[in-house]
């Protein structure tokens, strides 16, 4: 059960222009943040990293689907997951399309294998954080979202 079936209420629908721009966002912060190596992907790699150092996340992305769907391994994972950024004030956001995600981020640079991703960490590795204009975009967007009690936001990424 979701938080908009408790409540009754249906998430925003897609076609409104601040969620294209969501999308748009996440893409160039994939992208940015692989640049500088702030990535982490993969469901266990994301949990080992939020339970040793949660204050370095900046932002996370699950991603799913059709077949995933049906995965009650991964929707635990995920529902772990989702209540970990909620305790720590982490950001996070829903994508229904990974071959998308796999076209942003690739394969692994080590063995050119197809990664998980279906977790997804963008992190802090300075102290003092690095400012990047779509993270800030999406923290507005997932703020908004949280307004229509929308906790876990599917974003659309671009073609």
């Amino acid at each position: 059960m979701t938080l908009e079936e408790i409540h009754g209420q249906e998430p925003v629908p897609a076609g409104h222009d601040w969620m294209q721009g969501a999308g748009k966002a996440l893409h160039e912060l994939l992208v940015s943040a692989q640049r500088r190596g702030c990535l982490t992907v993969g469901v266990y790699e994301s949990a080992k990293l939020m339970n040793v150092d949660p204050d370095n996340v900046a932002f996370c992305v699950l991603a799913t689907d059709e077949e995933d769907e049906g995965d009650i391994a991964l929707q635990i994972h995920f529902t772990l997951i989702q209540a970990f950024c909620c305790e720590n004030d982490i950001d996070i956001v829903r994508v229904n399309d990974v071959a998308k995600l796999a076209a942003i981020v690739g394969p692994s640079e080590e063995s050119g294998e197809p990664r998980d991703l279906h977790c997804i960490l963008i992190t802090n590795r300075t102290e003092d954080g690095w400012k990047d204009p779509a993270l800030e975009k999406l923290n507005f967007f997932c703020e908004e979202s949280r307004n229509v009690n929308d906790w876990v936001p599917t974003v659309t990424l671009p073609e």
